[in-house]
């Protein structure tokens, strides 16, 4: 019969979609797409691996009557009000039982509203993160889901085969309650944020100060990416070498400084302020781009502010090792500061999120895969509850060893005139959290002086306030 042909369906069959779909079907499922788009259906079918069984169809009543009980389906379509419709329209057709996954970078209080939705109606709802663009996609992503544990265990068998692995370890796990597939998701995308920005910060400095070309700045990023390999080293390395075909130069020279966004990075920066957790690296790459974006206004200041081209350093081998430390660094606390905001966020939201299980998944097929992973795999592992990475001792020597070659460079952009709001966050950062007494007790002081809000002392216990406009 129909309704025990396939094991899968897939609501949404853009690229992402299709890949994933794809990818289950090269791991024997038998697998059904529901697009409102014919053409897309077909392209589906189309670049199906022979031998494989993949169904395209363009009513959403056919595909879920085509599977199997319970019925296993993923959403993958564009956040928001979309997801909602989708949703509103399976209704009536799905039974107690049945597992809907949301694909799609959506916030995760929608995904917890949804939840409870469904589950009134007996149908499980589970928000999973799914990273890779969509090469991973179709070969293995990382995946995150977290939420109904029922669900997961239902889904388990074809999440594993399709993910990413790492030795024989696949990169996907149950990853807490509630909307935690969803968060970490966010959280990932955030730290991405960071460190595409610390990368473009190293490129910037590295062509105005070092004075070096394309194909120099592939060399310089190849031998980083050799040293510490990372999926996004490895692309920006590449990125150097691609010719432009309208020129004959290199396409990077011509691509518009204007950055585009999709709103995750602005929600870990948000978020961060609700838990609260400080995210200063993210926070520094969410403005970035958004200053990226006031192209006249910058065109306009140029002239105002005039600039001068930074001479050549004295010492181009040093300067590119010190650039490299503070990369090294600057990276370390991006992934710092989002590690830290989920560690908080399992407590404060109630997500019971596994960290050790976290760094496990994304050490292969996501965005932000990165061999300092594995430390702080080994991190997490010793301790769970570690709230912040900065304190684990071997942490803190990779930290100490880069520290002053990122003094250095934070100091050479400064007076150069180089803007690098990343590398800076992230040293104020670190010199922050490392202090054991900080200025904000002036900050305390003024807060009492003109709003009597109270401080404590550090001399004796309770809670005080001075009337400071008496003396």
């Amino acid at each position: 019969m129909a309704n025990s042909l396939y094991d899968f369906g897939m609501i949404g069959l853009g690229v992402m979609g299709r890949n994933l779909l794809l990818n289950v079907a090269d791991h024997g499922f038998s697998v059904i797409g529901f697009d409102k788009d014919s053409e897309k259906t077909q392209a589906t079918e189309n670049a199906a691996t022979p031998g494989t069984t993949v169904k395209g169809v363009n009513e959403l009543s056919q595909m879920v009557q085509s599977l199997k009980r319970p019925r296993k389906l993923m959403m993958l379509v564009p956040a928001g009000k979309p997801v909602d419709d989708v949703i509103e329209s399976l209704i009536p057709l799905l039974e107690p039982g049945d597992v809907v996954m949301d694909g799609g970078n959506t916030h995760y209080t929608d995904t917890l509203r949804r939840v409870n939705t469904l589950k009134e109606k007996g149908i499980h709802f589970i928000g999973v993160g799914i990273s890779g663009g969509e090469k991973g996609a179709r070969t293995g992503p990382s995946i995150m889901p977290g939420g109904d544990v029922e669900a997961y265990e239902i889904l388990k068998p074809i999440l594993e085969s399709i993910a990413a692995k790492v030795g024989d370890s696949p990169c996907v796990a149950y990853l807490g309650k509630g909307g935690a597939g969803h968060f970490v998701k966010m959280v990932h995308n955030g730290i991405e944020y960071g460190i595409m920005q610390l990368l473009s910060e190293a490129y910037v400095l590295l062509k105005h100060g070092a004075k070096l070309n394309n194909d120099q700045l592939h060399e310089v990023f190849a031998k980083w990416n050799n040293e510490q390999p990372s999926f996004l080293m490895e692309i920006t390395k590449d990125i150097f070498l691609m010719p432009d075909e309208k020129t004959g130069g290199r396409l990077l020279d011509y691509i518009d400084d204007q950055a585009g966004a999709k709103g995750t990075g602005k929600w870990t920066s948000q978020d961060a302020l609700d838990l609260p957790i400080p995210v200063t690296v993210i926070d520094a790459a969410v403005a970035g781009r958004n200053i990226s974006s006031l192209k006249a206004e910058r065109a306009s200041a140029a002239t105002l502010y005039p600039s001068v081209e930074p001479a050549a350093v004295a010492n181009t081998a040093a300067f590119i090792e010190e650039v490299g430390n503070a990369l090294q660094f600057a990276t370390l606390m991006s992934y710092a500061q989002g590690l830290a905001m989920l560690q908080t966020a399992s407590k404060e939201l109630g997500m019971d999120i596994a960290m050790p299980e976290v760094v496990r998944v994304w050490r292969g097929g996501c965005i932000i895969r990165s061999t300092l992973l594995e430390v702080f795999f080994k991190a997490y592992t010793a301790n769970p509850t570690l709230p912040n990475i900065l304190q684990d001792a071997d942490i803190a020597a990779i930290v100490n060893d880069k520290t002053a070659g990122t003094r250095n460079t934070v100091a050479y952009a400064a007076t150069a005139g180089i803007a690098a709001p990343g590398f800076m966050a992230a040293l104020s950062y670190f010199d922050a959290y490392r202090s054991e007494r900080m200025s904000t007790n002036l900050v305390q002081a003024q807060r009492d002086y003109f709003g009597a809000h109270t401080y404590k002392r550090t001399d004796m216990p309770g809670t005080f306030h001075t009337e400071w406009n008496t003396y």
